[in-house]
């Protein structure tokens, strides 16, 4: 296991960001846990903790490949994403949910994309890859390339395949397993806890 994971897992212990229980989440499943990335915000040093993290591996990125813009979409990926854009000195996108239809309308808020820009696409999780495709479409629709996809924490229910399929990198600075397996090792959760994930896992 690697250094990251362990500095991943336990920043979002500190914030509160996993959660146990039972959760409806988007696609109506019941899942035994949550991870709410919005409490990042209680812990400072936490918030940049991650952001130091998905700031080194988009600089791995970028000595490979030009990156213009990073983009997310409201509301969890877009309260993280502009402490990552300052850190790698890069604008950053905020993709809303809807439409607006007064004051600054659209759906594209912050920088402008402009056609053929090479444009990162960061998001809190993966579960099943919808609201990925729902954030990157407005990008693609006005030009923007999209090529790569961070996301803090991969739920390991298929999502992250299912973009690879359609030709997106996805990168996760941690997958679900690794951080319950972590916070177990560490007595920070229960067994029971971090075996009811693990199974959920299994059975996605």
């Amino acid at each position: 296991m690697s250094m990251n994971i362990g500095r991943i897992a336990q920043s979002l212990y500190n914030a509160n960001c996993l959660r146990f229980g039972s959760f409806r989440i988007k696609s109506g499943a019941l899942s035994p846990y949550y991870i709410d990335l919005a409490r990042l915000l209680s812990s400072p040093k936490d918030l940049c903790n991650i952001a130091q993290i998905t700031s080194e591996l988009i600089n791995k990125i970028m000595s490979a490949e030009r990156i213009d813009k990073i983009a997310s979409i409201a509301l969890k990926g877009a309260l993280i994403s502009p402490s990552i854009a300052t850190i790698i000195n890069l604008p950053c996108i905020i993709v809303r949910k809807k439409k607006k239809e007064y004051g600054a309308k659209g759906r594209i808020i912050g920088t402008e994309v402009n056609k053929g820009d090479n444009i990162l696409f960061f998001d809190d999780v993966v579960s099943e890859g919808i609201s990925k495709i729902e954030g990157i479409k407005p990008l693609e629709d006005q030009g923007g390339n999209v090529k790569h996809l961070i996301v803090v924490v991969d739920r390991e229910q298929g999502g992250k395949e299912k973009l690879e399929q359609k030709g997106y990198l996805v990168h996760s600075l941690a997958r679900i397993s690794e951080i319950v397996k972590f916070l177990a090792e560490t007595k920070k959760i229960s067994d029971n806890q971090a075996i009811s994930v693990l199974k959920y896992i299994n059975k996605a």
